[in-house]
């Protein structure tokens, strides 16, 4: 039961049509054009490539304000760069202060909200911004991002009903009665693909693009064969910080804490790994991690392997699959000067502690280790310190 991103095309077709929206945008790929081909010439539009890829207006995977015969030339421009898929939207125009961020995540416990007032491209800049509100509290989360109750519960009711597993919209514009989803990102769970009568099946799922380093694409191979899940998001190859998370909801506060301290440029992934996974897919995940760690040219580096207080998965397992990986490197990692900063929690933790404690010593890797004593965001401060000290 991988998750598995579909093309943004899809997402808006199906949830719009959900939430009572219109929708007016087009799919191309590749070199046909003929979906475009009967667009209104006195309208303007946005061209956008529709491949998973994060961040895409800052680089520079995204035209604005296009007009219906230039079309062609902008999507030939972006495919040059080696894209195959895009989408066509109506070009809109909207205030700063128009902008939301609505992101929905399914946990065990149900449905979570991340919100913020501040969406757009700047929302890194604005973590501070967002909030989390379980789906009880959805009356507050409603307030807060000035949303109705009704809307937001028609989300949750799209959730299940195809499927999905996360969903991101940034930015929700909001002016008066209207509202544009501009820019949407889904992930469905792809043992859903039965159930949604073909709603979506998997020629859905966004192509790989040249976006993708090679890491990512190991990572999603190993989430697809598994039952487990895994996950991995380069930020900066040359980061600082590498992150082996454990858990959507902890790997979130983690990433984000690097961000409200201000250091969101030494990020250097994003990613997790959770559902249990056994001692092998653990190790080939942390492998990939390293490889990154490994390449980055970054004069200092350090890896915080972290999560929450695990419901289920052994600690013991998981811990013998990263040492496994840290043991084939350790030679790499300390000339490097790669320190090791843990804090983790679940069952048997006090042995898979114990355990990685005696490895890091002996090999002279150990930043700091922990269990559920120490505050979840306070690795961050500890690696953080490590790499930006004199």
């Amino acid at each position: 039961m991988a998750r598995k991103r579909i093309t943004e095309h899809k997402a808006k077709e199906l949830f719009l049509e959900y939430l009572g929206l219109p929708y007016q945008g087009r799919e191309v790929r590749g070199n046909d054009f003929s979906t475009i081909s009967d667009l209104d010439s006195g309208t303007t539009y946005v061209v956008k490539v529709d491949q998973g890829i994060k961040k895409r207006f800052k680089l520079g995977l995204v035209a604005l304000d296009i007009s219906v015969d230039k079309l062609p030339h902008e999507i030939k421009q972006l495919a040059d760069k080696g894209y195959s898929q895009f989408i066509v939207e109506p070009f809109r125009t909207h205030v700063q202060s128009q902008e939301r961020y609505v992101a929905i995540q399914r946990t065990r416990e149900g449905f979570t909200f991340l919100l913020s007032t501040q969406g757009g491209v700047s929302i890194e800049e604005h973590s501070d911004s967002l909030k989390t509100f379980p789906h009880t509290q959805i009356v507050k989360a409603a307030e807060f991002i000035g949303l109705t109750q009704e809307l937001l519960e028609k989300m949750l009711k799209a959730m299940d009903e195809y499927h999905f597993s996360f969903l991101e919209v940034n930015p929700l514009i909001h002016t008066g009665d209207d509202i544009y989803l501009l820019d949407l990102a889904v992930e469905v769970d792809s043992a859903g693909e039965f159930f949604v009568k073909n709603s979506w099946t998997h020629k859905d799922f966004v192509a790989d693009g040249s976006g993708k380093t090679d890491e990512e694409k190991a990572v999603e191979e190993l989430s697809d064969k598994s039952q487990a899940s895994f996950r991995l998001a380069v930020l900066n190859p040359n980061g600082s910080i590498f992150m082996l998370l454990s858990g959507g909801g902890a790997s979130i506060v983690l990433a984000d804490e690097v961000y409200n301290q201000g250091k969101g440029k030494e990020l250097a992934n994003y990613g997790e790994y959770s559902g249990n996974p056994n001692a092998e897919e653990t190790y080939l995940y942390t492998k990939q991690i390293l490889r990154l760690l490994l390449s980055s040219q970054a004069k200092r580096k350090a890896l915080i392997i972290a999560g929450g207080v695990a419901n289920f998965t052994d600690i013991r397992v998981t811990f013998k699959g990263i040492i496994q990986a840290l043991d084939e490197v350790k030679n790499e990692l300390k000339a490097q000067g790669v320190k090791v900063f843990v804090r983790r929690g679940g069952p048997y933790q006090e042995e898979g502690l114990a355990t990685m404690k005696t490895y890091l010593e002996k090999e002279d890797l150990l930043g700091t280790l922990a269990g559920p004593e120490m505050m979840l965001t306070d690795v961050v401060s500890q690696g953080l310190k490590e790499v930006t000290h004199a």
